[in-house]
């Protein structure tokens, strides 16, 4: 095969990926995004196999430094700190993303009832997501999780409580300024339904602010998440989560790792989601929209 031939297939698989790989991830910000989330991906897929030892297991000596028996050192019951940062990405990880999926789909459905039909439909659902607004989100959660009982399930839905508001929202005002268009007009002209006429003909158009939304919304589920646990209301010990080790570490200043590993785990998790987050609102705003398309072409 000579140099030429070489170029070209090479060329040609370039192109391949570029046209299989989202435009609107095509951005640095959006490659890196994707790269941090696929492997938190495939680390919870595979948290027990690429756990070095149980989690659980307090077969080692009490707070030893990184490198010394294990590689992320132990805490101050002597589990090995790499195996539980490990396995908290299985039960953090999933938890975020069912907490927004689910948000963003009530949260969406709801805002379209409201926005399409408005009167006192919209007025029941809106003034029913200001009463939760009314209250700032940690706040909030953690009455809802502390009345509930402390538990991952409690944690879930504390948190889908004051979440689906935000999406209902952003549905809302999307859902008003399409239900007057041309094409939505002349379907109801044609003897559409109401529901054919929202589900059909609007909701293409707010799908795509709402998966951005979603999108950037998992990184703040997962701090809210930490944080629940931080304050003992989340995941109940002994099982793993970064936010209950991050709450131990405070307790034990000389331990520095204890903390320190968990909270690096929540940063990039939460830039790889804000990243990607970042690069589809990029590419689907009008004002940017062309510029990621140059840079990318």
């Amino acid at each position: 095969m000579t140099t030429t031939s070489i170029t070209e297939a090479i060329n040609l698989g370039i192109r391949r990926w570029r046209w299989r790989f989202p435009k609107s991830l095509r951005t640095p910000l959006g490659i890196a995004g994707t790269i941090i989330l696929v492997f938190w991906i495939l680390v919870s897929i595979f948290a027990p196999l690429l756990a070095p030892h149980d989690p659980l297991a307090q077969v080692f000596p009490r707070l030893t430094a990184p490198g010394e028996v294990t590689a992320l050192g132990t805490d101050s019951l002597g589990r090995d700190m790499l195996s539980r940062v490990i396995m908290s990405a299985q039960t953090s990880l999933p938890a975020a993303l069912l907490v927004v999926f689910c948000s963003a789909l009530i949260g969406s459905i709801l805002g379209a009832i409201a926005g399409y039909f408005g009167k006192w439909v919209d007025e029941t659902i809106m003034r029913l997501a200001d009463l939760v607004f009314a209250f700032p989100t940690i706040i909030l959660a953690m009455v809802i999780a502390a009345s509930l009982g402390p538990g991952l399930k409690n944690a879930i839905i504390a948190i889908l409580i004051v979440s689906w508001p935000g999406y209902a929202r952003t549905t809302r005002a999307l859902v008003m300024s399409a239900r007057n268009s041309e094409y939505v007009v002349a379907g109801r002209l044609l003897g559409f339904s109401p529901w054919r006429s929202l589900f059909r003909d609007i909701s293409p158009n707010v799908v795509s602010p709402v998966v951005v939304l979603a999108t950037l919304g998992v990184g703040e589920a997962i701090l809210t998440m930490a944080g629940l646990s931080f304050l003992g209301l989340g995941v109940v010990p002994p099982t793993p989560d970064w936010g209950a080790m991050i709450s131990e570490g405070v307790s034990q200043f000389n331990a520095w790792w204890i903390a320190l590993f968990p909270g690096i785990c929540i940063l990039t998790v939460v830039m790889g989601f804000n990243f990607i987050g970042d690069s589809l609102r990029d590419a689907l705003d009008p004002r940017t929209a062309k510029q990621v398309q140059g840079a990318n072409a």
